[in-house]
C-alpha cells in the first residue's frame, strides 16, 4: 500500500461516514411527509427481515400523506405492525388494499428533541470521520517510520488527509443545516 492509495481509502471511508449521516437524517421525521421515513423498516416477510420498499410502492400524494401499496395484499398486517411498534407516532388507516399515514405536524418541543437528536448524529458522524483520519494518519507514520516515504511526504500527505476531513465534516454541518431548517418549518 502506498500515500495514493491510503488518501484513496481514507477518501472513500469518510464518503460513506456522510452517506451513512445522510441516511440517518432522512429517518428522522420531520413536519413533512416523505418515503425515507418508511422505507427503511423492516417487516417479517415469510421468515425474512425485508424492507418495506420491497413490499409495497410508497408515495406522498400531499405533504401530510404517505401511501403505502403492497403488491402482496396479505403483508398488510405485518406492515401495520411493524409502523405501530416504530417510533413514527402514526397510526397506519387501511382499506384493505392500500395503507395511508397521516403526518401530523409536530410539536415545538418534539421539534427541539428531534433538533437535539439529530445534532448527536452529526456529532457520532463526525467523531467516524476523525477515526478514519486517525487510522489514515496512523498509517502515514508507519510508512514514515519504515522509510518508505520522506517526512516531506508524511508531512504533505498528513496535509491532505486533514483537508478531507475538514470538506467531510463541512458537509456533514450543511446536512446538519439542512435537516434543522426543516425541523423548524411548520
Amino acid at each position: 500500500m502506498n500515500v495514493k492509495e491510503v488518501l484513496k481509502e481514507t477518501e472513500m471511508k469518510m464518503k460513506k461516514c456522510v452517506e451513512s449521516a445522510q441516511r440517518e437524517f432522512s429517518e428522522v421525521r420531520t413536519g413533512r411527509a416523505h418515503p425515507g421515513l418508511i422505507e427503511g423498516m423492516h417487516v417479517d416477510y415469510f421468515g425474512t427481515a425485508t424492507p418495506f420498499k420491497q413490499l409495497a410502492s410508497i408515495s406522498t400524494p400531499d405533504p401530510r400523506t404517505i401511501v403505502i401499496q403492497p403488491w402482496d395484499p396479505s403483508v398488510i398486517p405485518e406492515l401495520e405492525k411493524a409502523i405501530l411498534t416504530s417510533n413514527l407516532g402514526v397510526t397506519p388507516s387501511t382499506d384493505g388494499k392500500i395503507m395511508r399515514l397521516s403526518i401530523p405536524p409536530l410539536s415545538e418541543e418534539r421539534r427541539q428533541e428531534l433538533a437535539k437528536v439529530v445534532k448527536d448524529m452529526a456529532e457520532k458522524s463526525r467523531v467516524s470521520l476523525r477515526t478514519v483520519r486517525h487510522a489514515a494518519n496512523d498509517k502515514l507514520k508507519k510508512f514514515q517510520s519504515e522509510k518508505t516515504i520522506s517526512e516531506d511526504e508524511y508531512f504533505k500527505s498528513h496535509e491532505e488527509v486533514q483537508k478531507l476531513t475538514d470538506r467531510h465534516i463541512k458537509e456533514i454541518d450543511l446536512l446538519l443545516e439542512q435537516k434543522n431548517k426543516a425541523l423548524t418549518e411548520k
